[in-house]
C-alpha cells in the first residue's frame, strides 16, 4: 500500500504571484521617492538659508512645516482610498508631494518654499497610508508583515539616495535641482495610474459594493456638527503653524494643547461610541514610536560634530551605516512579524534594542565601532517601525483603514517634531549624547509596553468587546464574502 506524500509548501516568494510583485516595486519606488523628497529639505537647508538670509528658527520651521499638514493629508487621502481605491490615493499622494517639491525649486523667498513644504507634508502622509494598504491587501495574508517590512525600507533607500544624489547635483547644478527633481515621480504616479490592478481585499470588500464608504461621515452628520468640526480644522492647522513658526513664540505650550485637543476630537468622533479608545490609544502608541526614534534622526548629525567633533565626512560614513541598519531592520522585522506575530516581534526586537543604546553613546574615538553599534541598533530600533503599517492596519476593517491608519499615524507623527525640541531641551543639563540616549530607552520601553501588551487593542475591546483582533490577518481575510467586517460605529 503507497503513501502519497504531501505537497510541499511553496516557498514564500513563490505565492506572491507576478502581478503582485509588480504592484509592491510600484508602491516601494514611490516609497523611496518619498523617503528622498523628506531629506532633501535638511541636505540644502544651509544653502537655503545662505541665499534668503533665514534665521534659525525661520531654517527649522522648514524641517518641521510639513508637520502642520500631516494630520489633515492622512486623513483626507486615506478617506478617498476608503471610497474609491488604494491605487487613486497613492497616485494623488505622489502627485501632490511631487508638485510640492518642483515647486520648492520656484521659492523667492521664506513663504513660497514653506507654503511648498504643506504641500508636501499632505502628500507624503497621503503616500505612507496609500501605499502601506495598497500593498498588504495585495499581497496573501500570510506574509503581509513582509510586505509592510519591506515597502517601509524604501524610506531608507530613498534617504541614502538623496545624500548621494546631493554629492553629484548641488556643487555643480544648486540647490534648485535637488528639488526640480521632483517631476520624476509624477511620471511614475502617470504609469502606475495606468498600469497596476486595485488591491484584491478592497476590490473585494468595497469596490464591489454600490454603496461606499464615508469615514468622514462622522464630522459632517448635521449642520451644526459640520460647523464646529470646521472650527476645530481651523484651530488644529492654525495652532500647529503657530507652533512651528515664530509666530508662535511664547505660547507653545497653549498652541500645543489646542492643537492636541482638537485633534483628540476628531479621533473620537471618528472611532465614534464603540471606537474611540481604539483611535486615541493608536495615536499615543505611534506618538511614543516617535518620540524614541527622532531623537537619533534629527540630531545624530549634530551630535557626531559638536560632541565626537566628526569632519562632515566622517558623519556621512557613519549616517549611511544608520541608513542601511535601518534597511536591514524592516527586512529582519517582516520576517520575524511572520514567523511569531506582529506584537510579539515588535516588542521583542525593541528589547533587543535596548542592549545597544547606551554602547553606542559611550563610543567616541572608533569609527568603525560606532557604526557597528549605530547599524544593529537602528535595524533593532527604528528598522522594526517597519510593521507598523502592519500593526495599525490590523486594528482596522477594510472600509475605514485608509483613513484610520493615515489619521492616527500622522497625528501621532507630530511625536517626531516633539523628539528634537525635548532632546535639545534635555541637553541643557546634561550632556547630548546622554541625552538622546535616556530620551531613546526611555521612549522605547514606553512603546515595548504598549505593543507587547496590545493596549490599544485592549482598551477597543472595553468598548467593542466583539471586535475582530485582526483584520488583516488569514483568518480575516478568509471570512465568506458580502459579510462586512465589524467596524467602529459612529457616535
Amino acid at each position: 500500500m503507497s503513501h502519497t506524500a504531501p505537497p510541499r509548501p511553496l516557498p514564500w516568494y513563490r505565492e506572491v504571484s507576478r502581478t503582485q510583485w509588480k504592484s509592491f516595486a510600484a508602491a516601494w519606488i514611490g516609497y523611496v521617492l518619498d523617503g528622498f523628497d523628506f531629506v532633501l529639505i535638511s541636505l540644502v537647508l544651509t544653502e537655503i538659508s545662505d541665499e534668503f538670509g533665514l534665521s534659525t528658527v525661520q531654517a527649522a520651521s522648514l524641517v518641521s512645516g510639513a508637520f502642520i499638514t500631516r494630520w489633515l493629508g492622512g486623513a483626507v487621502l486615506g478617506a478617498l482610498g476608503d471610497r474609491y481605491g488604494r491605487k487613486l490615493s497613492m497616485v494623488l499622494s505622489i502627485l501632490l508631494f511631487s508638485v510640492g517639491t518642483f515647486a520648492c525649486g520656484f521659492a523667492w523667498d521664506y513663504t513660497s518654499l514653506f507654503v511648498a513644504r504643506l504641500a508636501i507634508g499632505m502628500g507624503m502622509a497621503g503616500e505612507y497610508s496609500a501605499s502601506a494598504t495598497y500593498v498588504m491587501e495585495s499581497w496573501p495574508a500570510r506574509v503581509r508583515n513582509r510586505a509592510s517590512g519591506f515597502l517601509i525600507s524604501g524610506f531608507s533607500v530613498g534617504s541614502v539616495l538623496a545624500a548621494q544624489v546631493y554629492n553629484w547635483v548641488v556643487p555643480t547644478l544648486g540647490w534648485r535641482w535637488m528639488f526640480y527633481l521632483g517631476l520624476i515621480p509624477i511620471v511614475m504616479a502617470l504609469w502606475m495610474r495606468r498600469a497596476l490592478p486595485e488591491a484584491a481585499e478592497w476590490t473585494e470588500a468595497v469596490g464591489e459594493r454600490e454603496a461606499k464608504p464615508n469615514p468622514f461621515r462622522p464630522l459632517f452628520a448635521d449642520r451644526t456638527r459640520a460647523s464646529v468640526n470646521t472650527v476645530l480644522a481651523v484651530v488644529a492647522t492654525v495652532s500647529l503653524f503657530a507652533v512651528f513658526t515664530p509666530l508662535g513664540a511664547g505660547l507653545v505650550p497653549l498652541l500645543s494643547v489646542l492643537a492636541g485637543l482638537s485633534l483628540a476630537a476628531f479621533a473620537v468622533q471618528l472611532g465614534g461610541r464603540r471606537g474611540w479608545p481604539l483611535y486615541l490609544a493608536m495615536i499615543v502608541t505611534v506618538f511614543f514610536a516617535f518620540l524614541y526614534t527622532w531623537p537619533i534622526q534629527a540630531l545624530l548629525p549634530t551630535y557626531l560634530k559638536t560632541d565626537l567633533g566628526y569632519s562632515p565626512d566622517q558623519v556621512t560614513d557613519v549616517l549611511y551605516f544608520a541608513g542601511f541598519g535601518t534597511m536591514a531592520g524592516c527586512w529582519l522585522a517582516g520576517f520575524v512579524g511572520d514567523w511569531i506575530g506582529t506584537k510579539k516581534a515588535y516588542a521583542f526586537t525593541l528589547l533587543a534594542s535596548l542592549v545597544f543604546v547606551f554602547p553606542v553613546f559611550a563610543v567616541q574615538d572608533d569609527l568603525l565601532l560606532l557604526g557597528a553599534l549605530l547599524f544593529v541598533l537602528q535595524a533593532f530600533s527604528f528598522g522594526i517601525s517597519g510593521l507598523l503599517p502592519r500593526y495599525i492596519g490590523g486594528h482596522f476593517p477594510t472600509e475605514v483603514r485608509g483613513a484610520a491608519l493615515g489619521f492616527t499615524y500622522n497625528v501621532g507623527a507630530l511625536g517626531g517634531a516633539v523628539a528634537p525640541v525635548l532632546g535639545a531641551q534635555l541637553a541643557s543639563g546634561m550632556d547630548l549624547g546622554q541625552a538622546l540616549a535616556v530620551l531613546t530607552f526611555a521612549g522605547t520601553v514606553l512603546v515595548v509596553v504598549l505593543v507587547g501588551f496590545d493596549v490599544p487593542g485592549r482598551l477597543g475591546r472595553l468598548t467593542d468587546p466583539d471586535s475582530v483582533p485582526d483584520h488583516l490577518a488569514e483568518s480575516a481575510a478568509q471570512a465568506p464574502a458580502g459579510i462586512p467586517e465589524r467596524q467602529p460605529q459612529a457616535g
